[in-house]
C-alpha cells in the first residue's frame, strides 16, 4: 500500500475541529456574533426603506426614527417618560418580588402549601392581564396605583411558580447534610436551601423583570398621562410611526441593559456555585 504523503498528513492536521453540541463561544466571539446580528437587521431595515419596498407610513427609515428620538430627547419628554416608567417598574416589580419569594419558597419546601397554592397560581396566571385593565381602573383608579397593580398581576404569579421550582431543585444531598448537622427548619432554609437556590432565584427575577416591562406598556396605554406607553399612544393618534418605533427601541434598549446587568451580577455573585467567572 502507498504510504501517506506529507500533504495528506498536513491536511488531516489542519481539519477544523467541529464544535460540540452545547459548547459555548468565547466572550469575544459571542459579543461579535451578537453585534453582527443587530448590524445586519439595521442594514436590512435601511435598505428596505431606501429602495422604497415599504411605505414610510408603516416603516419609517432609520434616519427618521433617529430624528424623532433626537427631537423627543431635546424637548425633555423622552427623559421624563423614562423616569416615570422606570419608577413604576421599580415599585410594581418590588411589590411582586417581596411577596412572591417567601410564598414560592414555602411552596417549594412544604408539600401541603404547594398542594394548596400551586393550582390557584396556575389558574390565575393563565388569565390575560389585559382583560383586567378595566377592573384595575375601577379598583385602583387611574393614578400610579393602577399601574403598579397591572405590573404586579403580570409578574407575581409567574414569580411564585418559578421561585418554587428553583427551591425544589436544591440537591437532596444538601438537605440531608443539614439534617445530619441537626439544623432546624428555619436554619435549614436560611443556611442551605435559600443560598443553594439563589442562582435560579436570581434568574427567575431577571426573566420576570422582562415581563414587567411588557405589562408596564399595557398599563400606560390606558388611562395614563405620562410614561413611555402613554407617549406611544399619543404618537399613534397622529400616525407618528417614527416616534412609536423610537420609543419601542428605547424600551428594548432599557430592557436589554437591565437584563445584561442582572446577568453580569449573577455571574459575579454566584460564580462559586455555578462555576462561572
Amino acid at each position: 500500500m502507498p504510504e501517506p504523503t506529507a500533504v495528506t498528513s498536513a491536511s488531516a492536521v489542519r481539519r477544523p475541529r467541529r464544535r460540540r453540541i452545547g459548547e459555548r463561544l468565547s466572550k469575544r466571539a459571542a459579543l461579535a456574533t451578537s453585534v453582527s446580528t443587530f448590524v445586519v437587521l439595521i442594514a436590512v431595515w435601511w435598505l428596505a426603506t431606501k429602495l422604497g419596498l415599504v411605505d414610510p407610513m408603516f416603516l419609517p427609515s432609520p434616519e427618521a426614527v433617529v430624528g424623532a428620538l433626537v427631537e423627543q430627547s431635546g424637548n425633555g419628554e423622552l427623559w421624563s417618560d423614562i423616569a416615570v416608567s422606570v419608577y413604576r417598574i421599580f415599585v410594581g416589580f418590588v411589590l411582586a418580588t417581596v411577596l412572591a419569594v417567601p410564598i414560592g419558597t414555602l411552596m417549594g419546601v412544604n408539600a401541603r402549601v404547594e398542594a394548596a397554592l400551586e393550582p390557584l397560581m396556575d389558574f390565575i396566571r393563565y388569565m390575560p392581564v389585559v382583560a383586567f385593565v378595566p377592573l384595575t381602573i375601577v379598583w385602583a383608579g387611574i393614578d400610579d396605583g393602577q399601574k403598579f397593580l397591572i405590573i404586579w398581576m403580570g409578574t407575581f404569579f409567574q414569580q411564585v411558580l418559578m421561585v418554587a421550582d428553583a427551591v425544589r431543585r436544591v440537591p437532596t444531598g444538601l438537605v440531608r447534610l443539614g439534617e445530619t448537622l441537626g439544623l432546624g427548619r428555619i436554619a435549614m432554609l436560611a443556611r442551605i436551601v435559600v443560598p443553594a437556590a439563589m442562582p435560579r432565584l436570581w434568574d427567575a427575577l431577571r426573566i420576570t423583570l422582562g415581563w414587567a416591562w411588557t405589562w408596564l406598556v399595557v398599563a400606560e396605554l390606558v388611562a395614563a398621562s405620562s410614561g413611555m406607553g402613554y407617549r406611544i399612544t399619543v404618537a399613534q393618534r397622529y400616525f407618528a410611526t417614527d416616534t412609536i418605533i423610537a420609543y419601542v427601541l428605547v424600551l428594548g434598549v432599557l430592557g436589554l441593559v437591565l437584563d445584561q446587568t442582572m446577568r453580569w451580577l449573577g455571574r459575579r455573585m454566584f460564580a462559586y456555585q455555578e462555576g462561572r467567572a
